[in-house]
């Protein structure tokens, strides 16, 4: 257990972050290169999961991902590439073109256990249940990291915007060193508690024979560096599904874990807005999504599209 206060420049509060600073606005020569993509995708078809960067010319590119990757990697831990010319293409190849970015950043791991790759996140008017993900839906999503339930779990999630919602939907993220720290100063009887394993529900991403739930703590500390999984959510669920009561203890502890995730001076907004690539280090920075309503009209639903990356183990879902 990490028994002490971080303070390098990723512990931050929602107050130290100029959301501008987040903000990679592509240039002129990195839109032409965007453009020439789309033009050559189009003059020399493949499927989508055989397109990469080395099929293109990404000189300015590049420049761009290395500089959202510094972003990523130091402070905030957030970026947002501004943005795709949407105008100048239509969904399939933005959204292939988001796929060649995204391998720019890092090597993409499947989403499901099927081995999807992208994944639509879009309210398909299911109710948040057992085996139905909170991103199929337009329900509040508290504070939170990707596939927290993971075996391996992805060290980056990106996110294109085909369109917002009509309302809502806005996004808030926080440091989780942050929240490590605030509950080493609040709650140190409760933090140790999250040091040792839960109950997490696998929402049936798995194979059908394979355990319903996993065992993982909250909070680890391999190798001197921090490491965290947070949805209360999916714990709560975890004890649920396994038919096991929540002892004193671990309820303590998840409230005080939901007390320190409800501060509101941890954490920033940033909306996404059609266009824009948002990417976060699903490693240091946890994130929320506020309940949404969408446009009467089907075509104008509020439509991302999410992909993963991690270097670590296989790139299969588990890892």
């Amino acid at each position: 257990m990490l028994d002490e206060q971080i303070t390098d420049a990723r512990a931050w509060l929602g107050a130290d972050i100029d959301t501008s600073e987040c903000v990679v606005m592509l240039d002129d020569a990195a839109r032409d290169e965007l453009l020439q993509m789309v033009q050559r995708m189009q003059a020399e078809p493949l499927p989508l999961l055989l397109r990469g960067p080395e099929q293109f010319v990404t000189t300015a590119l590049r420049d761009f991902l290395v500089r959202a990757r510094d972003l990523l990697d130091t402070h905030p831990g957030v970026a947002v590439i501004d943005r795709l010319p949407l105008g100048a293409m239509d969904e399939q190849d933005a959204v292939a073109v988001f796929w060649v970015l995204g391998k720019l950043l890092g090597r993409p791991v499947a989403q499901k256990w099927d081995g999807t790759m992208l994944y639509d996140v879009t309210d398909t008017g299911q109710s948040y249940s057992y085996g139905v993900r909170g991103s199929y839906t337009n329900v509040e999503l508290l504070l939170h990291t990707d596939n927290a339930f993971a075996v391996t779990q992805p060290e980056y999630v990106a996110l294109l915007c085909i369109r917002p919602a009509r309302e809502g939907g806005v996004s808030r993220f926080c440091s989780i060193l942050s929240v490590h720290n605030r509950l080493l100063r609040e709650y140190p009887r409760e933090l140790e508690r999250l040091y040792r394993c839960v109950l997490w529900d696998r929402q049936a991403e798995h194979a059908p024979d394979a355990p319903r739930i996993i065992k993982a703590p909250v909070f680890s500390y391999p190798d001197g560096k921090l490491s965290a999984r947070l949805n209360t959510s999916l714990i709560s669920r975890g004890y649920e599904v396994a038919g096991v009561g929540m002892d004193s203890e671990t309820r303590d502890a998840l409230s005080a874990l939901v007390a320190v995730t409800d501060h509101p001076d941890l954490c920033f907004e940033l909306p996404i807005e059609r266009g824009q690539l948002q990417i976060l280090n699903n490693r240091d920075i946890a994130h929320y999504r506020s309940r949404f309503s969408d446009d009467e009209d089907p075509a104008r639903k509020r439509h991302l599209v999410r992909t993963w990356y991690r270097e670590r183990g296989r790139p299969t879902y588990d890892g």
